[in-house]
């Protein structure tokens, strides 16, 4: 009832070789839509093709490599119209619908006409869903006046049916007789023709077995077809043998082996001669395969068809297996054998295979080929095949459509490989902000490009995920140059403030430079748009004083360039400037912190400069140039230990440095500071007398130190060997002369403070208070403090410790136990 249409034209392809209908559809003409094909019955009109009806008439319906819907027939399938065994016909319906129900078809017949003539005496096709057999058949005529004698001479063929054909399988269950009805129920198709007997049958039925052949496993049905009419008895062998493997794979090429020789087919195989051998693919017959790459050999037991993976004829195909991208190729093969033997003089046969690769995994290559020197990421990624198409990529966590990368900026195009292959290029700036870029070493940056591809993969356009990830790492960044100067009161120090918290930051020693670390250290810092200026006075926290003499006094400040996350230090900054000690003295004076230091030694002596700084590792200098009446001799004055002698004199200078751990220094606590205390005294000469009086002709000088630092912090020892930039604050220092009739008593500070000496380090059994130990040297003492005061602003800190011979605290004759707690 369908309305047959016309053609649309390169709608369909057709041939005839080896006697098979050979049909060819243009999947882009059916532009994704749904189709069926109707074989077309002369006598009962259109019949659906379904599996069934092919394996048993003879049709295929498959694709070709390139996806293209492909049909084959033999011409002794059951509707093709028969004319002497010469010429044949066959129309199918192709029916194309929109709708997968296939309603509103529109419906295409196409005949197809083939002429064969050329039979050999047996012909056998193995065909990818069936095995077919025809053989010729040259029966005589017979009278009737014979037939009661001829049945009377062959009993035993009262069993074969009267002018029925019949069909007699052989397998290892034994035999079966069956009439050709029965066996098409079970799949087979036997029929005859005007000059032949054909029995087409499918793989592996109950009545075929599997032997192998040369290393080839072959699918055997082994049969004869009987016809008795009057005294004719007529037995035919038709016997098919094909082969159901026989292929085998390398990374590189496919091999496929069908045995030169099939004992099932040549009985006689002294008599075996082999004729012709050729191959093909597709529908086309290759007269010279060595030009397209092909390798035909045989031998006396195989035929070996050999073929490079990807050559020309067949196709790789794009796939994705468990997330992973491969390929597969496939290629239509046909091998057409022809020989002679005694029994059956000429047989042709052929065989027709689609073969098909196993899965190759083809993992992408990420080629980098970034420039540097442009700040440009450009990446190239492949191999793949033209099936294959970049649908969207990934940049960091942000995934992008094609449209919106590039609108974004994102370069993306397609390029072609070798081998009809094609890649994927993708090219980002350094300085995109989806690029990772990471502050390395003194001026280096580590710019990471993180991306994932979303391919899609093959006709069904599978989803596959590449990831890549690509670093560069150029020098790209100027460590800053800081500029330092000073003037007659502060240091200054201006630095570029390009990178400042983004790649480093400044340090105070170990403190982080803040707006607040400086307002508190007495600091002025300023911010322009290029730099930032620290402005520091002169006698601020962190000024490291590098040289105190006579005629000068060097002030240093330092600061340090540190990596932001690893706190590496990169640079130092420093400035150093000079200043007149006069000057410098005089300045100290007219600070409102220090004026009652200066006036509160003028009047015990006459001075014209008198200066201690008391620095943080511990370190205390002192410059004095005093005049005496009568003068005195500057080198023999001495601090409390008299070994402890002026590192510079003259005749009215003397310039002291030590440490407050030596030289006689006595400690004690007042309020919230440590006090450290020393003293200058002159070593005066006598004149021995008559009498116990003596003489002496100089006058008394004593002059007294004082070091005062702050109880809650931490008193640096070798800062200068070790940390600069310590910012640790100054003590102040406080110098106060006195005479010798002013006899000064050092005075214990009485703290609730409870020491205990123990037995060993378990600090469970402890000596009793009083009591005399004995320690060899270098022995250890395992002290134990506890301070009992519950002010909630008191706390304990152990500097040092140290034993004398004597009671007085202040004794100069000390050992130490322990240096910085």
């Amino acid at each position: 009832s369908s309305v047959l249409y016309v053609l649309p034209l390169g709608f369909v392809e057709s041939s005839c070789p080896s006697r098979i209908f050979w049909m060819k559809l243009n999947k882009l003409l059916l532009q994704g839509k749904f189709f069926q094909l109707e074989i077309n019955d002369p006598y009962s009109g259109p019949i659906l093709l379904d599996e069934k009806l092919a394996s048993r008439c003879g049709y295929v319906l498959s694709e070709d490599v390139w996806g293209n819907p492909v049909f084959r027939a033999s011409v002794l399938g059951c509707h093709v119209v028969n004319e002497a065994d010469e010429l044949f016909s066959l129309t199918v319906n192709i029916k194309v619908s929109s709708f997968s129900n296939m309603r509103a078809a529109v419906t295409y017949a196409y005949p197809m006409y083939c002429s064969y003539s050329s039979w050999a005496s047996r012909e056998i096709v193995c065909e990818e869903n069936y095995m077919e057999v025809s053989v010729k058949t040259d029966v005589p005529s017979v009278s009737n006046d014979y037939t009661v004698a001829w049945m009377s001479a062959l009993p035993e063929t009262q069993n074969v049916a009267y002018q029925l054909w019949q069909l007699m399988f052989v397998s290892p269950s034994g035999r079966k007789i069956i009439t050709v009805s029965d066996a098409a129920k079970l799949g087979y198709s036997f029929n005859n023709t005007l000059y032949r007997v054909y029995l087409r049958a499918p793989y592996h039925s109950n009545e075929s077995d599997i032997t192998m052949v040369n290393g080839v496993d072959m699918n055997m049905v082994t049969s004869t077809s009987m016809y008795r009419q009057r005294w004719l008895l007529l037995l035919i062998d038709t016997t098919v043998s094909c082969p159901v493997d026989g292929v085998h794979f390398t990374d590189t090429t496919l091999t496929w082996t069908v045995p030169s020789i099939i004992p099932t087919l040549v009985v006689q195989e002294s008599t075996f001669l082999s004729k012709t051998i050729l191959m093909g693919v597709n529908d086309q017959v290759i007269i010279n395969p060595e030009e397209k790459n092909y390798l035909l050999e045989h031998n006396k037991t195989h035929i070996r068809i050999t073929i490079p993976i990807g050559a020309e004829g067949g196709k790789l195909k794009s796939s994705v297996s468990g997330g992973i991208y491969g390929v597969i190729y496939n290629i239509d093969l046909f091998l057409e054998h022809t020989w002679t033997d005694a029994d059956w003089q000429t047989t042709k046969y052929t065989v027709i295979r689609s073969i098909t690769t196993p899965f190759m995994p083809q993992i992408p290559s990420v080629t980098n080929n970034t420039l540097p020197e442009e700040r440009l990421f450009n990446v190239a990624l492949g191999h793949f095949l033209p099936d294959v198409s970049l649908v969207a990529i990934t940049i960091g966590n942000v995934p992008f459509t094609l449209r919106e990368a590039q609108h974004h900026g994102f370069k993306i195009y397609e390029t072609p490989f070798s081998n009809r292959m094609k890649g994927f290029i993708l090219e980002i700036s350094f300085d995109d902000p989806y690029v990772l870029k990471e502050y390395l070493n003194r001026n280096e940056t580590k710019y990471t490009l993180l991306v994932n591809y979303t391919l899609s993969v093959g006709p069904e356009m599978t989803l596959y995920y590449h990831s890549a990830a690509l670093d560069c790492v150029i020098a790209d960044i100027e460590l800053p140059e800081a500029v330092g100067y000073c003037d007659e009161e502060n240091l200054y120090l201006a630095i570029p403030t390009f990178g400042l918290h983004q790649y480093w930051n400044l340090y105070l020693g170990n403190k982080l430079l803040t707006q607040h670390v400086a307002h508190t250290n007495g600091y002025l810092a300023a911010t322009n748009s290029t730099h930032l200026v620290l402005q520091v006075p002169l006698f601020a926290v962190g000024i490291i004083y590098e040289e105190v003499s006579f005629q000068k006094i060097r002030a240093r400040f330092d600061v340090a360039l540190r990596k932001v996350r690893t706190m590496e230090t990169l640079q130092m900054f420093s400035i150093s400037c000079s200043f007149n000690s006069s000057a410098f003295i005089s300045k100290l004076c007219n600070q409102s912190v220090n004026k009652k230091i200066c006036d509160s030694f003028l009047h015990f002596i006459t001075v014209s400069l008198i200066f201690s700084v008391c620095h943080p590792d511990g370190t205390i200098t002192i410059s004095a140039q005093m005049k005496t009446v009568p003068a005195i001799d500057m080198g023999k004055t001495k601090l409390r230990n008299s070994s402890c002698k002026p590192r510079e004199y003259n005749e009215e200078h003397a310039f002291f440095k030590f440490h407050v751990t030596t030289c006689g220094t006595s400690v004690r606590f007042e309020g919230d500071h440590i006090i450290y205390e020393n003293e200058i005294s002159y070593e005066k000469e006598t004149l021995p007398g008559q009498s116990a009086a003596t003489i002496t002709r100089d006058p008394d000088y004593r002059l007294r130190v004082l070091c005062y630092y702050r109880a809650k912090e931490t008193l640096v020892l070798g800062a200068f060997a070790g940390d600069p930039t310590s910012s640790s604050p100054f003590g102040s220092g406080r110098m106060v002369p006195r005479s010798n009739t002013a006899v000064y008593r050092r005075i214990r500070q009485a703290l609730n403070v409870v020491s205990r000496v123990s037995k060993d380090e378990s600090f469970t059994e402890f000596y009793e208070s009083n009591v005399a130990i004995l320690k060899r040297p270098l022995e250890p003492v395992f002290l134990e403090l506890e301070l009992k005061d519950e002010s909630p602003d008191t706390e304990l800190h152990v500097e040092n410790c140290w034993v004398t011979e004597s009671l007085d605290f202040s004794s100069t004759q000390r050992r130490n136990i322990t240096l910085n707690g």
